[in-house]
């Protein structure tokens, strides 16, 4: 079946929202669910951990199920999962162990839908625009944290946290409707191609664990960390919906412009995470404008750079990008595990701007990191 690449990135955005909302509704409403349930930032940490080491173990194992049925099917189920656990944490949720549980159980929606996602892409779009459709496709994750955090002040504070995920739930079933309808593809011979950058994706995927895990924090901390400087709850929120919106801007600008320049763009990653780190080391820094602008910074550059590495990955390995983008994506969420997890334990016994100094450190790390996956990528492309 025909599928139009408009069609593609359509289906492609609302099932990457629709799978990566639970995880970013519980960091928006940390301080609503917190208090109702009674943990502090480390059990925060542990909960949105949880989430994202369960969706590591299934990134390989979905991307061989993309690789078999296709990204329609495996989109659909992904969708469901994930509604189902956002209803279940609105239902079921009464303790911290229990929306880890349910959290946990449904991370693996967000590994099938990732993948799916990036496979019909790759296969429906021409190659001239892809990295654009890999932008907006990631714009779904800071659309994800905007919602979160303008569910704050517009459900959260008027009828409770617990409807905002009801309402999430049925906005994630309305996504199965834009899916694009799509055949299993046929079988082919990906392995060598695959086996040959697997180093290289290695070290993408390292680099990417510590980039990932500093800037999950800014979706996971922002808010309980703004309200911990004095900053009420409702404009807390918005902070969060302001860094989201720039993300999504940065997201597809970043990717229009690596179609007009699609060679090393692993390299440029590296120079955006070196800004997203000054990003978050501003977040250390006391008073509202060092807030804006570490917002800005660390939302608009530290966190705009998964479509390019999706792009980067799938230029490489066209005829299997469920699989490769999996090694990759592997790398995205370990560090949404251990960063939260990490990060939550140190705010709780020490403060906020420490954390926020150890994300930025971590981030420069990635940076090196990247360059050097960037080199060996190269290296395949000759």
């Amino acid at each position: 079946m025909i599928v139009s690449p408009s069609r593609a990135v359509a289906g492609a955005l609302t099932t990457t929202i629709a799978v990566s909302v639970p995880v970013f509704l519980v960091g928006g409403l940390a301080v609503q669910i917190g208090d109702e349930l009674g943990f502090s930032p480390a059990g925060l940490g542990l909960a949105v951990s949880a989430y994202f080491g369960a969706s590591a173990l299934a990134s390989v194992p979905a991307g061989a199920l993309v690789e078999r049925y296709g990204a329609a099917p495996v989109s659909r189920a992904g969708i469901a999962l994930a509604s189902a656990s956002l209803l279940g944490v609105a239902v079921f949720a009464n303790a911290l162990w229990s929306l880890i549980a349910i959290l946990a159980l449904g991370a693996a929606a967000n590994a099938m839908g990732q993948l799916a996602s990036n496979t019909s892409l790759s296969r429906h779009v021409p190659a001239r625009r892809q990295a654009l459709s890999f932008g907006v496709k990631q714009a779904a994750i800071p659309i994800s944290t905007l919602l979160s955090g303008a569910s704050v002040p517009i459900v959260a504070l008027t009828i409770g946290w617990r409807w905002a995920f009801v309402l999430a739930a049925a906005l994630a079933l309305a996504a199965l409707l834009l899916v694009p309808s799509d055949s299993p593809p046929a079988s082919a011979s990906t392995a060598r191609p695959a086996k040959r950058a697997t180093g290289a994706l290695i070290v993408v995927g390292l680099g990417a664990t510590l980039a990932a895990g500093a800037a999950n924090a800014l979706g996971t901390f922002l808010v309980d960390s703004a309200v911990a400087r004095g900053i009420a709850p409702g404009p807390a929120g918005l902070a969060l919906t302001l860094g989201s919106a720039v993300c999504v801007a940065a997201r597809i600008l970043g990717g229009w412009l690596a179609d007009r320049r699609p060679d090393n763009q692993v390299g440029v990653i590296a120079g955006l995470l070196v800004c997203g780190a000054a990003g978050l080391a501003l977040l250390a820094v006391p008073g509202t404008v060092p807030l804006i602008a570490g917002v800005v910074l660390g939302f608009g550059l530290g966190w705009c750079w998964p479509g390019l590495m999706n792009f980067a990955v799938v230029r490489l390995h066209p005829q299997a990008p469920a699989a490769a983008t999996s090694i990759t994506q592997t790398g995205v969420y370990a560090g949404g595990c251990i960063g939260p997890l990490g990060l939550g334990t140190l705010a709780s016994t020490t403060s906020y701007p420490v954390m926020w100094s150890v994300a930025a450190v971590a981030m420069l790390t990635a940076a090196a990191l990247m360059l050097l996956g960037s080199n060996l990528l190269r290296r395949h492309t000759i």
